[in-house]
Parts: C-alpha cells; sequence; structure tokens
C-alpha cells in the first residue's frame, strides 16, 4: 500500500522532522511505503483532474486547506480532510460548530470581524464583552499554537491594550474556567477511541499548561465522561484523528481546543502510546474499507 504524508515545505523545525520519522518509521512496520511530499512540491492544476490511482491515502500533517482540498477533489481519501483542519484550525469556527452540537465548552464571543486596513477605530464592545463574560477573561487569537496568542485580561484596560496589539486579527474573548486554573488534560483521539491521556500543569503562575510555556505532565486516566466528550468533539468538527484540550469545569469537561495536527512527541514521552503508530493502521485499515 502507498500513501503520502504530506507537510508544510517551510516549516523543517527538529520537533516537526521527528514527527515526520515517527510517521515513517510506523509506516515500515505496517507494510506501507509512506512518501514524504511537501505542499510546495505537489502543485494541483485546477481544471486538470490529474489521477492518483496508485495512492491508497494522504496522511496530511499541514494546514494547507487549498492543497487538501485539491487532492480530494481529485479523489484521494485525506486525513484529516481540508473541512477539519479548517474547523479546528480557527478556533472561532471550532466554537460556532461544538456549539451547535451542544458540546460542552466554556462561554465565547467572537470579536467582530474588521478590516486588516482598517482594523477596529472603535473599541466599545469590550465593555459590552465585559459585561456578559465578566474578568478575569480569557482572549485568543483564532490562529494559534503551543497555547501563543492566548492571553488573560483581568479588567477593562488590559483587555483594551490586548486587543489593540492583536492588530484587527481574528480573535474570541472566552470566560475564565478558575477550577482549571494552570491545569487541563490532552486527551489523543484516533477514530473513535481515546488512545492516550495526558494531565499538563503549571507551576509558574501561568494559567496555562502548555508545555511549550513551561508546564508540566504526567500520565492521566480519563473518565467515560472524558472519553465520550473527546470523541464527540472531534466527530463534531470531522477530525479523524486530534489531540482535544479539556478543561475542568465547576460541572464537569468542557472543550477548550481540538488540534487536528496535534504533536503528540510528548505524550508519547509521557504514556509510551505511540500515536504515529495509531494513526497510520487507523488510515491503512479505512482505506482498505476495515
Amino acid at each position: 500500500m502507498k500513501a503520502w504524508l504530506i507537510v508544510n515545505e517551510f516549516l523543517r523545525t527538529e520537533k516537526f522532522c521527528q514527527l515526520y520519522t515517527m510517521f515513517q518509521e510506523a509506516a515500515k512496520e505496517r507494510g506501507v511505503l509512506l512518501e514524504l511530499r511537501t505542499n510546495a512540491e505537489i502543485l494541483p492544476v485546477l481544471g486538470d483532474k490529474e489521477t492518483f490511482s496508485d495512492v491508497s491515502f494522504v496522511l496530511f500533517w499541514d494546514k494547507d486547506i487549498r492543497l487538501a482540498k485539491a487532492l480530494e477533489n481529485r479523489g484521494l481519501f485525506v486525513a484529516n480532510s481540508s473541512a477539519a483542519i479548517s474547523a479546528c484550525d480557527d478556533k472561532s469556527l471550532s466554537h460556532l460548530l461544538l456549539e451547535q452540537a451542544d458540546v460542552p465548552m466554556p462561554r465565547t464571543i467572537p470579536g467582530p470581524m474588521t478590516y486588516s486596513n482598517i482594523g477596529y477605530n472603535s473599541f466599545d464592545f469590550l465593555k459590552t464583552a465585559g459585561e456578559k463574560l465578566g474578568f478575569p477573561m480569557v482572549v485568543k487569537e483564532c490562529f494559534g499554537s503551543f497555547g501563543q496568542q492566548v492571553y488573560l485580561a483581568n479588567g477593562e484596560e488590559e483587555l483594551l491594550e490586548r486587543v489593540k496589539g492583536m492588530e484587527g486579527r481574528p480573535f474570541l474573548m472566552q470566560e475564565f474556567i478558575k477550577s482549571s486554573f494552570g491545569r487541563d488534560v490532552r486527551l489523543q483521539v484516533v477514530g473513535k477511541e481515546v488512545v492516550a491521556g495526558m494531565y499538563r500543569y503549571s507551576e509558574n503562575g501561568d494559567f496555562r499548561a502548555n508545555l511549550s510555556n513551561g508546564g508540566k505532565m504526567k500520565p492521566y486516566q480519563p473518565s467515560k465522561e472524558e472519553k465520550a466528550l473527546a470523541v464527540r468533539a472531534c466527530e463534531t468538527l470531522g477530525a479523524d484523528f486530534a489531540g482535544v484540550d479539556l478543561l475542568f469545569g465547576d460541572k464537569g469537561p468542557l472543550v477548550c481546543e481540538v488540534n487536528s495536527n496535534a504533536h503528540f512527541k510528548n505524550i508519547y514521552d509521557c504514556t509510551g502510546v505511540d500515536t504515529a503508530e495509531r494513526i497510520l493502521c487507523y488510515l491503512a485499515g479505512k482505506a482498505a474499507g476495515k
């Protein structure tokens, strides 16, 4: 069986290359010829419907949704799909879809859209948001990873400064879940199964638990409710596999984010579960109709 691993041509850090190697080693173990291709090497001409009958599936480890869609247009099984990657990558869109499916999540207000050449020339909406969500308030840019572009505003002045600093980039405002300060859970979902769980916690006073921000980790055994919620979140966003971040709400777990291309080296080091092997097994089986 032949497959493609699509990665970004312009993002070749050691951390990313580790994942690519793990995928290729897992594929070799399963007898899958997994060819590494970049989004700059495969340039489909729209209007020319090339066929790739020898490719059983595409493991799309990038966020180039236009390329993913072009490959889907040519009949290839692409996972995650362009729609799933788009839904996960845009945090506002994620929460809109989660709300539509009644998935528990923090109360969220998408920031009003503006134009890049205008930005915001009025900030009256921030007062309304503060009245609805209260303070402290979490402010997130819609596009970001590793806990970056996520801020805590303790009052109206700080909220104003945070929003001004985004220079008109899409963002959302979210209620602060005090009961989950400095701690969360990352559950790795493949298919409809939670294959690994990791508890992340901060001891440096940061409200975020991301390891890239100095957080720590330990293995975590999720409850049935947490497992069901993580799988449901993936199904809602159409993801075949994802890293789902859950917060500890007062009344039960809440979905914080769903990461379509979640880095799994940390969860491998923490739990010993090889997510690459699980993903390859799942995709090969699905491509073969099993």
